[in-house]
């Protein structure tokens, strides 16, 4: 299934998609959704649901309002470690092989077709970074990997957007990766049931068509299982908790010279199976 989260005639509604158009469903949003209902009970609901057509229907992220900043891992694909470590060794050089973790606030997430603000005068290196994001989708503490697919809801794509002048000039990355506008997601959650796990799926970013990220969500250093073993072996993961999972080479900061975005770049982050987001620089 493919749920998404929409506006239609000015209130915010949460739905499947589905051939006809948007199956709309009676949840109040999607972290009531994710905590409250099983695959099984959205499937049997789903022919009496109420289809709007998907042209009525303004997207929005999926989960527009986090209840807790994004989990986020650094430098998780070889050659984007590497890459990084080029640009700013000593921001970005990693002396251990231990997993990087950092959090993204977000006071609401982008939608998939929505703008990234350029915020001109506070930063002029703005980033791109096509992830794919996992949802916690039931209370998670001292998980195992091995067990560790049943605690998830579903997959969606991020666009961890970056301020670079920000993250590497004040020596941590809270700041540069959480501005707002900072984290286009969508454009839909991919139910758990509809991947196989770990997750093998073909992750790219482009920008105004030129294909600048292409990866494999197979290739992650520390992947999804082991990811929430460690964070649940020290904090509980509530349902609707979002975990990025990091970016693959290709990023801005990644060229020689750099390409970081401008104004009326339109950014394309795509994930395998799940969908793209499209946002455009303003």
């Amino acid at each position: 299934m493919k749920l998404i989260t929409f506006l239609y005639h000015g209130k915010e509604t949460v739905g499947i998609l589905t051939e006809g158009g948007v199956a709309a469903l009676p949840f109040p949003d999607m972290n009531t959704l994710i905590e409250s209902a099983s695959f099984e009970e959205l499937r049997t609901t789903l022919p009496a649901a109420p289809v709007i057509p998907l042209e009525e229907a303004v997207l929005l992220a999926p989960i527009p309002r986090p209840r807790q900043d994004v989990i986020c891992l650094g430098m998780n694909y070889r050659d984007h470690e590497k890459e990084a470590a080029r640009y700013d060794a000593g921001a970005f050089s990693k002396d251990k092989p231990a997993a990087v973790y950092f959090s993204k606030r977000v006071s609401e997430a982008g939608r998939p077709d929505g703008d990234i603000p350029r915020h001109a005068g506070l930063t002029d290196r703005l980033d791109y970074e096509a992830e794919l994001a996992v949802i916690i989708g039931k209370t998670a503490k001292n998980v195992k990997a091995a067990e560790a697919e049943a605690y998830i809801f579903g997959y969606t794509v991020l666009n961890d957007v970056s301020a670079r002048d920000l993250q590497t000039g004040h020596k941590q990355w809270y700041f540069g990766k959480s501005l707002d506008g900072f984290t286009p997601m969508g454009p839909c959650i991919l139910t758990a049931d509809e991947v196989s796990f770990p997750p093998m799926l073909e992750i790219t970013a482009a920008v105004n068509g030129e294909l600048r990220q292409r990866s494999n969500t197979g290739l992650l250093i520390h992947g999804v299982g082991e990811i929430i073993e460690e964070l649940s072996a020290g904090m509980t993961l509530l349902p609707g908790t979002i975990i990025a999972t990091g970016t693959p080479a290709g990023v801005g900061m990644g060229f020689d010279p750099p390409k970081f975005l401008k104004a009326g770049d339109v950014v394309e982050c795509t994930v395998q199976g799940i969908g793209t987001l499209r946002n455009t620089v303003r």
